[in-house]
């Protein structure tokens, strides 16, 4: 409570200048310094563009749908500033131009717009609606951007004459009232996941919507080159470098940009049940081999089978979970899990099968796969935070592992069956798994037809080790 409150005092300090300054005219002084305000607007354009696209790779990787829409909010207010920076004389217009006069309350009103939606409880179905568009959304921002600057170059209607701040102050009151609006509830929904999660994130963010409505008033009320006017582009840069400050802290302790914003995810992206395939690897005799080489050896060629391996996994949809020593795990979602992963054993025995030839005494790759629903979610450890699917389906992958030979890749009967006719398979039979009751039936995967055509894997039947 204590950081809360102190973050409120801070937000109260620079509307308090603001209101000092109008009511006090001779404080308002002008200062005009072309230079520093288009570094200041481009270093502010900068920050925010950095922080959006972070999250949009982050909202990619874990299909969040309020961290999309976080990162829209700051990459659309992004460009907007950019143009606005534009507008210092003598950088590229000799004159005043309208359309990148207004640029900056154009688009914090359209982050505000984003900032509002991030802030609603959309439900899985309107969650997945806004990541299944993720592309459009992202490309529509990038049109409006382009569009509006089209418009102020060309100086077309309605942006073809500079505005006075006289004639401008109705409308900029107008945005500043729907700003605060939209930024006043995103800030009441984050202030309220922030007293639930305790998160430093989710309070600079909850700070920075906070922040962008000030700039917005001030924006409406100041006249240019005077300390008002200045004062809303410091708070724009405030905005954007106390959610930086917040990100790079957790940067520093999480190591992972995705991770870095685990405490704005949506409740069904921190768990839910999830139709998934896994997919373990581990080097057979690596033990025997770890002992007679040196541990830089050991090292090399841990190396450049994993730098072999991790595109494979990654053409495929694939994520890597986890290395532990010689062992990779992986996980595969959406639709076609199944014959994806499946494709990826197999192309792990491929390039792993080149790198083996090339180096006569490497151990050879086993693989196991399996296919079924997992608790999918982020596994919360302070400084080592893990998105991971848990539950039998990847304890039973793991153990199918263990019955695959060297350069052979073993499947469950539900990969099996989601594979259909395409694969060519040795049925193991009912084969026992360390830790179950029951035996699991498991199949040998020789080779995969591409979507019911020819055949685009194979694995030739290498047994480089004896009979189970």
């Amino acid at each position: 409570m204590r950081r809360a409150g102190l973050t409120a005092v801070i937000l109260a300090v620079p509307l308090t200048g603001l209101f000092l300054l109008l009511g006090v005219p001779r404080l308002d002084v002008t200062w005009e310094h072309h230079p520093s305000h288009f570094w200041l607007v481009l270093a502010s354009a900068l920050l925010s563009f950095l922080l959006g696209f972070l999250m949009a790779e982050a909202a990619a990787r874990r299909g969040d749908a309020r961290i999309l829409l976080v990162a829209l909010a700051f990459l659309s207010s992004s460009g907007f500033l950019a143009l606005h920076a534009l507008a210092t004389p003598g950088v590229l217009l000799a004159g005043k131009n309208a359309g990148f006069q207004i640029a900056s309350a154009i688009g914090l009103l359209i982050a505000a717009g984003f900032a509002a939606a991030s802030a609603l409880p959309l439900g899985s179905a309107g969650a997945e609606a806004v990541v299944g568009r993720r592309r459009l959304l992202l490309a529509s921002v990038g049109a409006a951007l382009a569009i509006w600057a089209v418009l102020a170059l060309a100086a077309l209607p309605p942006l073809d004459e500079p505005i006075t701040p006289e004639a401008a102050r109705g409308p900029l009151l107008v945005l500043w009232g729907l700003g605060v609006l939209f930024y006043g509830y995103a800030a009441y929904r984050y202030g309220r996941l922030y007293a639930l999660r305790r998160s430093p994130v989710a309070l600079s963010v909850t700070a920075a919507w906070v922040l962008l409505a000030e700039a917005m008033l001030a924006i409406a009320v100041s006249r240019n080159w005077q300390l008002t006017w200045w004062e809303w582009h410091l708070l724009m840069l405030l905005a954007f470098a106390l959610v930086a400050r917040s990100v790079w802290t957790e940067w520093k302790r999480e190591g992972s940009s995705a991770e870095v914003f685990a405490d704005l995810y949506e409740e069904r992206t921190l768990g839910r049940r999830e139709e998934v395939s896994v997919l373990f690897a581990d080097l057979q005799g690596y033990t025997a081999f770890a002992e007679r080489a040196s541990a830089a050896e050991a090292r090399a060629m841990l190396d450049e089978y994993f730098s072999a391996i991790a595109p494979v996994v990654e053409r495929e949809g694939g994520q890597v979970v986890q290395t532990v020593g010689d062992e990779i795990f992986a996980v595969f979602q959406a639709e076609g899990h199944e014959r994806r992963a499946a494709r990826a054993g197999l192309g792990i025995q491929d390039v792993t099968g080149s790198v083996a030839a090339r180096h006569p005494g490497w151990p050879r790759f086993r693989v196991g796969v399996n296919s079924g629903e997992a608790h999918v979610g982020l596994v919360q450890a302070p400084g080592a935070r893990a998105f991971t699917p848990t539950g039998d389906v990847v304890n039973t992958g793991s153990r199918l592992e263990g019955q695959a030979r060297a350069g052979e890749v073993v499947i469950a009967e539900t990969t099996r069956a989601a594979l259909g006719d395409g694969a060519v398979v040795e049925d193991l039979g009912a084969v026992p798994v360390k830790g179950k009751e029951r035996r699991v039936r498991a199949f040998a995967l020789r080779s995969l037809a591409a979507g019911g055509g020819e055949r685009d894997e194979r694995l030739e039947d290498e047994h480089s080790e004896g009979e189970r």
